[in-house]
């Protein structure tokens, strides 16, 4: 059996740099050593919504790409020996679907699976949903960089 657990936005923020306003993963629900699952509570006062369609206003695609890739790092992370001056960058971005708008208020949850691992390259396939309707699908791959290069 796999062991799997649950981290707190403190303990997520051991594993990457991200932080507010641009952290958009609150917890994992559960972490295993090739799966993620984590949630993001969609803010209804949240910046971005004042000039993304202000009157109707909806989470932009690129920032639930966003919120997965922080949870594909947070999955790499793991993974990577203890201090480390390395983090995951994403490198590539293939074969997005944008299904469903997201909504102020809307719990977005992330599920992004390591499909392969080659050197400090990783591929990982993500899907972002909303009660349980896809919003978006994606491929993507990471890989580790030093913090050190500009």
């Amino acid at each position: 059996m796999v062991e799997s657990r649950s981290l707190t936005q403190a303990q997520i923020q051991e594993f990457i740099p991200h932080r507010d306003p641009f952290l958009w993963i609150d917890e994992v629900v559960e972490l295993t050593e090739t799966r993620i699952h984590a949630r993001k509570k969609v803010s209804e006062d949240l910046d971005v919504f004042r000039g993304h369609y202000p009157h109707f206003p909806v989470l932009p695609g690129v920032l639930q790409c966003e919120a997965a890739f922080q949870a594909g790092a947070i999955l790499i992370a793991q993974q990577m020996p203890t201090g480390s001056d390395q983090v995951p960058v994403v490198t590539r971005l293939n074969n997005v679907q944008f299904r469903k708008m997201v909504r102020p208020g809307d719990t977005l949850d992330l599920e992004v699976e390591l499909t392969e691992k080659v050197s400090n390259a990783f591929f990982l396939k993500g899907k972002v949903s909303v009660n349980g309707k896809v919003t978006v699908r994606l491929e993507f791959a990471c890989s580790a960089a030093s913090m050190d290069d500009g």
